[in-house]
């Protein structure tokens, strides 16, 4: 049962529709030496130099993801400046200088991702929309190089959020209902970058 707080970011499951997640990405630039964390299951966003950060905004109706959101962060690559070998890495190191650093990012907007509420969320949130509790530089673990972004339980709703809950973990150790429930999502069209029809 997840009774426990330990949310672990966005993870991909599969496509709208059921077909199977394959593990396929895009490779984003990263500006040398950006200044923030950007880790595993993050949310990040292009902007207008070309170049991934970390998605700050909430993603409710009132606090929209910016224009440029375009998908979670898996991990990128870098040449590392005191060794100069190629590094791969779960999570970029804030403050990098490195000219060739690239983001692995699902931005494919029919993906489903597993994520963690920071409380209980009940089955009638099944088809309600959802966001998530702020990102930092912090929100993570620069241990295991993973997210932790989670779902903000007490925003669930029919306004036009960021995500649409479109299931529930079932496992030994998650059910609908735990007092941290993990949820499957989407991201809605209005929240994402290839499918709001907004320019960055």
């Amino acid at each position: 049962m997840a009774t426990t707080a330990s949310p672990y970011g966005l993870k991909a499951i599969n496509h709208l529709g059921g077909t199977p997640y394959a593990g396929s990405t895009r490779m984003y630039p990263i500006a040398s030496a950006y200044g923030f964390n950007l880790y595993n299951g993050s949310i990040v966003s292009l902007v207008g130099a070309g170049t991934i950060v970390f998605t700050a905004a909430v993603g409710t109706a009132a606090a929209p993801f910016q224009a440029g959101t375009v998908g979670v962060f898996v991990g990128c690559t870098y040449t590392d400046p005191n060794s100069g070998n190629i590094t791969f890495s779960q999570y970029w190191p804030a403050s990098t200088v490195a000219t060739d650093a690239l983001a692995y990012v699902i931005d494919d907007p029919a993906v489903i991702f597993q994520v963690q509420a920071d409380a209980t969320v009940a089955a009638t949130a099944l088809g309600s929309c959802c966001s998530i509790i702020a990102q930092t530089g912090a929100t993570g673990s620069t241990t295991n190089g993973n997210s932790t972004t989670a779902v903000n339980a007490g925003t669930i709703s029919v306004n036009q959020d960021a995500f649409k809950i479109v299931g529930f973990a079932d496992s030994p150790t998650s059910t609908v209902g735990d007092a941290f429930t993990d949820l499957l999502v989407k991201f809605n069209p209005v929240a994402h970058a290839y499918t709001s029809g907004v320019g960055i």
